[in-house]
């Protein structure tokens, strides 16, 4: 299905939709700007008290940057002589498969501890990985994060061996600071998965630590018959034995002491770091490896997987893996909640966190450990709607590898297929809905680092995004449920002229501002993101003193 061709309303973004506002701009990470604007003594108080505070955000590279997720060992097929030269990394009972095969829950090795589907390899790397940069690029993405590359013995690698090193299979250090380079000069950022609370049975230190009561590694580990594998392992799973993070000597070499874990990478050229289960860790340790990554490189951006209300998190890490949104949109486009519930519930986490741990936090749909976007919302329409809040709320869109090319996969292990690249193509309505979407915000100053309001509803989810400008305004309003409907909408926006035009950037619809309410008649599962019009400058315009 191309642009212009819509069987849904709403549903498939055109072509031609919208065109820009005179002198705007639709590159990725540039501001929009008009020929008005360029007068700023035109502005409100309310706009000049707003202004510093919007140019710390964009001068912040963490807030509202697009981050693209990839499992290493999926996104880049080898060439059959790269896999030929490192076969013998994977010696059996671990298997290779070919590039064509999904990955399928397999059964328990009771001889090695894991399941069978944890150790199947695809073979990607960091040096084929670097093969897919131009596509990432292409997209508009800021950061590339990827899943854990620590040394470790299963696929996934939560269950690292040495923290210090890279798995052999994914490469080396110096390939590290290869893909940091090279991130560097297309202006994109690394981020790495940080996995502190546990390590893999397999680690030497673990091996050394079970059979020695006097090793220097046994104060890393908490034994006791207490426990029902012997030793303190996360949820039970006897192949992850938890790190004794109560241990500041520990701690130190993760991440306080300068050649620590944390800050080595950093020091090799990361951006940041994702800590797995970050809920485990409690406030004062992720404030003080927070604090410690900060010492090393005062904007490192660390970002906790919490899977609870974001709020008091915030106060010791830059940002959370927003789950607790995750579940409003899931809810909200399975109608199970309504629009104006959606929204109240947003409203109120922003409030009570704060809108610049909400920026720097990330909005996601699906990632590594959940259903694909494509599996969880069959219907094209629902896709639709979950990928405009995610590109629209304020925040940093996640991206998971593949769902660009409309890649499908259920629970573990199938949600981390080999990337389709075959599917990649102009026809595909997927990879283009996305990269219209991404065109969208990066084209909007407002969608990156604007503040936003909630508009009354009955039934809709409709809010702004706004700045200190009035033409960078944006208006998103949302049907998800299985009819039409209109209401009448307050947009509580004191620069909007009376019977000036909203124009939706994905379907071309206009609405008319009167007495700064709208009418919104919007056909259902339906998401519409309106910018304000400007009329042509050889005519007379209600906006000409207005910034």
């Amino acid at each position: 299905m191309r642009f212009g061709v819509m069987p849904l309303a709403g549903v498939c973004l055109l072509a031609a939709c919208a065109a820009q506002p005179s002198g705007s701009q639709n590159t990725h990470g540039k501001p929009s700007t008009m020929n008005h604007s360029e007068h700023s003594g035109w502005g409100s108080a309310r706009d000049r008290a707003l202004e510093p505070i919007l140019g710390a955000r964009e001068s912040d590279w963490r807030c509202g940057a697009v981050i693209y997720h990839i499992f290493v060992d999926r996104f880049v097929e080898p060439t059959p002589e790269e896999l030929e030269a490192k076969r013998h990394l994977y010696p059996k009972p671990k298997v290779l498969r070919s590039w064509d095969e999904q990955p399928k829950p397999g059964r328990k090795l009771t001889d090695v501890g894991v399941w069978s589907h944890e150790i199947e390899f695809w073979g990607g790397d960091l040096v084929t990985l670097r093969r897919g940069l131009d596509h990432v690029e292409a997209l508009g993405v800021d950061v590339v994060y990827l899943n854990p590359i620590h040394a470790a013995y299963t696929n996934h690698k939560y269950d690292a061996q040495d923290y210090w090193a890279v798995s052999p299979d994914y490469g080396t250090r110096e390939d590290v600071i290869a893909l940091v380079e090279d991130l560097r000069e297309r202006d994109m950022r690394l981020m790495l998965d940080g996995v502190f609370n546990h390590m893999g049975r397999t680690a030497p230190a673990f091996i050394e630590a079970q059979q020695d009561p006097k090793s220097p590694w046994r104060e890393w580990f908490e034994f006791g018959d207490e426990f029902p594998a012997g030793y303190r392992a996360w949820y039970n799973a006897r192949n992850l034995p938890e790190v004794t993070l109560e241990n500041k000597h520990i701690r130190d070499q993760l991440w306080n002491d300068p050649d620590s874990v944390v800050r080595g990478y950093l020091r090799d050229g990361i951006a940041g770091w994702r800590l797995d289960v970050a809920y485990d860790y409690g406030f004062d340790l992720l404030a003080e490896l927070n604090a410690a990554a900060k010492a090393e490189r005062p904007d490192a951006w660390i970002v906790g997987e919490i899977w609870n209300y974001p709020e008091e998190w915030l106060d010791s890490i830059d940002g959370v893996m927003n789950f607790h949104q995750r579940r409003i949109i899931n809810d909200l486009v399975h109608g199970r909640i309504t629009g104006a519930q959606a929204g109240r519930m947003i409203e109120r986490m922003i409030d009570d966190c704060g809108i610049e741990g909400i920026l720097r936090s990330w909005n996601m749909l699906d990632n590594h450990d959940t259903e694909r976007l494509a599996t969880m919302f069959p219907e094209e329409h629902d896709r639709m709607i979950a990928q405009v809040l995610q590109m629209t709320l304020p925040g940093s869109p996640l991206i998971y590898y593949g769902v660009e090319a409309g890649m499908t996969g259920g629970g573990d292990p199938e949600m981390r297929g080999p990337m389709d690249w075959d599917a990649l193509t102009d026809d595909n309505p997927e990879f283009e809905r996305l990269k219209r979407l991404l065109e969208i915000r990066g084209g909007s100053r407002a969608l990156r680092i604007g503040d936003m309001r909630l508009l009354d509803t009955t039934e809709l989810l409709a809010f702004q995004r706004r700045t200190d400008r009035w033409e960078e305004t944006r208006f998103i309003v949302i049907n998800a449920s299985g009819k039409p409907i209109s209401e009448v909408v307050a947009l509580r926006d004191s620069k909007l002229m009376n019977f000036a035009p909203l124009i939706d950037e994905i379907t071309g619809t206009e609405v008319t501002i009167r007495s700064g309410l709208a009418e919104f008649t919007i056909p259902a599962k339906t998401a519409w993101i309106l910018r304000p019009r400007e009329e042509p400058t050889d005519e007379y315009s209600p906006y000409k003193r207005m910034r």
